[in-house]
């Protein structure tokens, strides 16, 4: 967000442009003196500005320096103080961030989309708008549907300021940039491992005959989500086995026996499951 830069001054401090002060009509011819051990800083920051004074009072010309550089100087005669902004441009709003993927979309009023997302960023769990005046593209920038939204679907979004204040909060998103359509199975937790840099999270059970049923190695990095079913963070040490999640993974997926494939978030859905027969996959 542009700064607005603020100097607290006295009204009879201001000195103004010589146009401006031939409007006033009181012109007068007068002598001072510049010192230039005298300094003057804006936000903590130096300035050219060298103060004159005159009959021991100090003198800016404020408002010619602030047009030299860019600014348009304004003042506050309530607070006294001087306030420079830059000419011509709007303060930028600041956004709020998710990254993450999308549980759910469903249609809203006058061609919107609601998006329940969840993700790392300023919240783990919030609802976005996305209508006309957002702006959604694909990672390549290519220009990208609401209509296509779909759950599982990776995205970066940018979303506010304003924000409701409920929970999940709900948000206008300024702009989404979609990523992969990942995978999503629902089952119950057969391992958890530590492994350098992250964890292994594994399904699938041995048939009477050995074989492996549905197996699947999840490989967990540091970007990887761990929330609970309040969409809350969890500590990666108290995912146990035999734990109902739901899992967003892939789509790049090995060949090996049994498959791995890099896992995005993991929502823990219950204390524990019914066994590989409440597995899903969708695509």
């Amino acid at each position: 967000m542009k700064k607005r830069w603020i100097l607290a001054v006295t009204a009879a401090g201001l000195l103004g442009t010589t146009a401006a002060a031939s409007a006033t009509g009181l012109i007068e011819k007068v002598s001072g003196v510049i010192r230039n051990d005298v300094t003057v800083t804006v936000d903590g920051g130096s300035t050219g500005m060298k103060p004159v004074f005159i009959n021991g009072q100090a003198y800016l010309p404020v408002r010619d320096e602030a047009e030299a550089l860019g600014y348009e100087a304004s003042y506050n005669a309530k607070d006294k103080q001087l306030e420079l902004h830059k000419a011509g441009g709007e303060e930028a709003a600041e956004y709020a961030r998710i990254s993450g993927v999308i549980q759910k979309v469903e249609a809203a009023d006058g061609g919107a989309v609601r998006i329940d997302a969840i993700g790392n960023g300023n919240a783990h769990w919030i609802i976005l708008t996305a209508d006309k005046d957002t702006v959604i593209k694909d990672s390549e920038g290519n220009a990208f549907a609401a209509g296509d939204l779909k759950a599982g679907m990776q995205l970066t979004a940018e979303y506010g300021p304003v924000v409701a204040m409920s929970y999940p909060g709900q948000s206008h998103a300024a702009s989404i940039t979609v990523g992969m359509q990942t995978l999503i199975r629902e089952d119950v937790v057969k391992a958890v491992e530590k492994k350098d840099g992250g964890w292994q999270v594994q399904f699938g059970e041995r048939t009477a005959d050995g074989a492996s049923e549905g197996a699947l190695t999840l490989n967990a990095g540091k970007e990887t989500v761990l929330l609970d079913s309040e969409r809350q963070p969890v500590k990666w040490e108290d995912l146990a086995p035999g734990t109902k999640v739901r899992a967003y993974y892939g789509p790049i997926m090995t060949k090996s026996l049994p498959p791995q494939s890099p896992l995005h978030v993991l929502v823990v859905l219950s204390g524990t499951g019914s066994g590989p027969d409440s597995s899903a996959e969708t695509p």
